[in-house]
């Protein structure tokens, strides 16, 4: 998918959020560990919930902000999205699987803190900033939830 603005960016996010939601939720029902599986299952549910989230910034984002042209950063560092769906997360280990989630959303967020600080309009500058700010605290929730259940 080629992104030109803003808008265009929020729905591949919330579409790379779903996607993996999909994903992880395919592979929890074919994993041999029970400790994985509510693992997988509670991720699913974690980035179909971002999803949603991502959804809503699009329906209450400032116009000026959702029109605006992005920069081209996506075509000179694409995230790897290959690696939501290639890697057999049947088969990886809980720890693997944990390190497979956090580095997609180190990498959604290293995205986000480049074009802030791209940002040409105080507008498109406070709508990254607030995408960046939910998947920090959203990424923060995950890892005390994964301590938990790596602590069971």
């Amino acid at each position: 998918m080629e992104i030109k603005t803003f808008r265009e960016l929020i729905d591949w996010t919330r579409d790379l959020h779903q996607h993996l939601s999909d994903c992880l939720a395919h592979c929890s029902g074919e994993h041999k560990q029970e400790r994985a599986q509510a693992l997988l299952q509670y991720l699913a549910d974690h980035e179909s919930e971002l999803a949603n989230i991502v959804a809503e910034f699009e329906h209450q984002g400032n116009h000026k902000a959702m029109e605006t042209r992005v920069y081209d950063y996506l075509n000179h560092h694409p995230l790897e999205t290959h690696r939501t769906c290639s890697l057999p997360y049947a088969e990886m280990s809980f720890e693997q699987i944990s390190h497979e989630v956090f580095d997609f959303h180190d990498q959604i967020m290293d995205l986000y803190k480049t074009l802030v600080s791209k940002a040409d309009i105080p507008e498109a500058q406070d709508l990254l900033q607030a995408l960046l700010t939910m998947e920090e605290h959203e990424a923060m929730r995950l890892a005390r939830q994964i301590g938990r259940m790596d602590d069971v």
